[in-house]
């Protein structure tokens, strides 16, 4: 068969993984495939001035450094419009199967050919948060008649509760399990924990800033590990102490996750969490709010859920898990992977082929 993906653009987000993930497993399946993505927006000189201006340089010259996405990081065939707009039927080739990745790419493969391929959207998130009035454009985008996927049971409760009656069916993500993994191993010796940091508040960094914080005063020689795309700023720091890696390769993730005895995940929005599934599957514990997968993945026991935008209770638990019982850890580090390591993205690319393919 052949597919079409359509990316708004291609970077280091976790929906770009997604897709680039499905990209290259249906190619080893012999199926063609073609990611199609918009050029990225350009940085206007009345915004350089502003940047210059109020002495944030270094992150226009971050904006300016165009960086390789997921997409082209994984060598699937990737199509890049001369600048971003939206999509025409001559920009894509024809195939059997069209898949919107983004609100907006749906609107625009609705005006598409049948000779484009059977209409799906790969709905990864409630896309409301982007700012602006576009809830509207958003839940007109998700009424658009194709078959829908969606990425987790949260987001399918999600959307029911805020657009109405519309057909989902769940295809789960997972993880490489070849790139993420871990040999068993017992807690480290300095109470380790790890996050990723962002700069938007929906990354929650402030939340895990303070949590360490706070679980510094009970813990001695407390360690704190961070990786992310974004500098930390003066605004947003990482606790005392941090080891940050800014921007990690790939194959550095694994071993990141596998020196913490915890990983924190406190999103205020996320549609799924892909990092809860990487660092289980490393055999590291996660401390989460009950947002995305979040919930459904810590039900076998490889971590514990505590309240939203409570640093306290993210505190507690962090002590909790680095003083519990060597035993006791060990066991939830077992859960951890086994629940991870128990769904692969071949079986999440089957479930996928399962769906479009009565699209």
């Amino acid at each position: 068969m052949r597919f079409t993906f359509l990316l708004p653009s291609d970077d280091l987000t976790g929906g770009n993984r997604v897709v680039a993930t499905y990209a290259k497993n249906l190619i080893a399946r012999g199926h063609q495939v073609t990611v199609v993505c918009n050029a990225p927006d350009r940085i206007s000189l009345r915004e350089q001035l502003r940047a210059l201006g109020v002495g944030q340089w270094r992150a226009l010259r971050d904006r300016m450094q165009l960086k390789p996405g997921h997409v082209a990081l994984s060598g699937v065939p990737l199509k890049v419009l001369e600048r971003a707009r939206p999509f025409t039927a001559d920009d894509l080739p024809d195939a059997d199967v069209l898949i919107a990745t983004w609100w907006e790419t749906a609107v625009w493969m609705h005006s598409m050919p049948p000779s484009k391929g059977r209409k799906v959207h790969l709905i990864q998130d409630y896309e409301v948060w982007t700012g602006g009035d576009i809830r509207s454009a958003v839940h007109a985008a998700l009424r658009l008649p194709n078959h829908k996927i969606v990425i987790s049971n949260e987001l399918k409760r999600t959307l029911e509760t805020e657009v109405g009656d519309i057909a989902v069916t769940v295809v789960p993500n997972a993880v490489d399990l070849l790139q993420f993994d871990a040999p068993s191993r017992d807690r480290a010796e300095a109470p380790t924990v790890g996050f990723m940091y962002g700069k938007t508040p929906r990354k929650a960094a402030d939340l895990y800033a303070h949590a360490c914080e706070l679980a510094r005063l009970q813990l001695p020689n407390f360690q704190v590990l961070a990786f992310g795309a974004d500098l930390p700023t003066n605004k947003l720091p990482l606790p005392t102490g941090t080891e940050f890696f800014l921007r990690p390769p790939q194959t550095e993730l694994a071993s990141i996750y596998a020196r913490c005895d915890a990983w924190l995940f406190g999103s205020r929005i996320d549609s799924f969490g892909l990092p809860i599934l990487e660092a289980m599957a490393c055999r590291t514990p996660v401390i989460a709010v009950p947002v995305g997968a979040a919930t459904d993945l810590i039900a076998g026991g490889g971590g514990v859920l505590v309240p939203r935008e409570s640093p306290q209770a993210m505190a507690d638990a962090i002590v909790r898990l680095c003083t519990q019982a060597a035993q006791d850890w060990k066991q939830m580090s077992d859960c951890a992977h086994a629940t991870a390591h128990g769904y692969s993205w071949k079986d999440a690319t089957q479930k996928l082929l399962g769906v479009v393919q009565v699209a």
